[in-house]
């Protein structure tokens, strides 16, 4: 049985006057997949999945993201993606309780469903001591562990996750990987950008952008043997030195 595509990318392109950020890529990404997607900062990664989460217009080329045209049903995209920012995913001064219920709400679960996540969540994260702490006062690692489950508290097809450890401790780290795992196992794609060479060993495929143009996809067991690398880091330093942008 063919595996399912989730999304699809044909020559996508954002141009920002005569900066073209993003270069008519194309790749494709299916169910229940971990697909990393790495690149320099400023290669065009950010602008890339800005575009598949239906929040930036593309300047030529086509995607579908659950199935749905990027350009022309951004909304229905919207409803079928769960994000996760490093930057920003949760409210600092609300509590567990009243954030999860927050996402829940805005993702269209029903009263008794909340109730229903909440005590999940709570199980699950053992956060059962915490659920009425501001969410400031956990630690970093918390923090991102309960980012990640309001952000697929709605079961969505796909999740995209920007840098989602950066800031964490490496043992924080693999049990927050421990938490895509599952979520894979149980069919979202999982769509996730990290600067941590190590994470890209964990994906099941990975891209590798360089000046808007994807200059390699495979897998990091693949890619370590094309690029002739003892690990991704070594790929990734061989791809990114050829970078023309600063």
């Amino acid at each position: 049985m063919a595996a399912t595509e989730v999304i699809t990318a044909d020559r996508l392109t954002k141009r920002f006057g005569n900066f073209t950020a993003v270069d008519a890529i194309s790749f494709k990404v299916t169910r229940g997949e971990i697909f990393g997607f790495l690149g320099a900062n400023g290669a065009g990664k950010s602008t890339a999945m800005r575009m598949l989460c239906g929040l930036s217009m593309p300047t030529s080329g086509r995607a579908t993201v659950a199935g749905y045209d990027i350009a022309t049903q951004s909304e229905m995209v919207k409803r079928h993606i769960g994000y996760m920012s490093q930057k920003f995913s949760l409210y600092g001064e609300l509590t567990v309780r009243q954030n999860i219920a927050l996402f829940a709400g805005i993702y269209g679960l029903k009263k008794l469903e909340i109730k229903e996540r909440c005590a999940s969540l709570a199980e699950s994260l053992d956060f059962t001591e915490e659920m009425d702490m501001p969410v400031s006062i956990l630690p970093l690692g918390q923090q991102q562990k309960l980012s990640f489950s309001v952000a697929t508290i709605h079961n969505p097809d796909i999740v995209f996750l920007d840098e989602p450890t950066g800031g964490v401790d490496p043992i924080t780290r693999r049990q927050f990987w421990e938490l895509i795992y599952k979520k894979a196992a149980e069919g979202t794609t999982v769509f996730v950008t990290t600067h941590y060479m190590d994470e890209a060993e964990y994906c099941g495929r990975v891209s590798i952008m360089v000046d808007g143009c994807i200059k390699a996809l495979d897998t990091p067991s693949e890619l370590k043997k094309e690029f002739k690398a003892q690990n991704m880091d070594e790929v990734f330093r061989s791809l990114a030195r050829k970078a023309q942008r600063q």
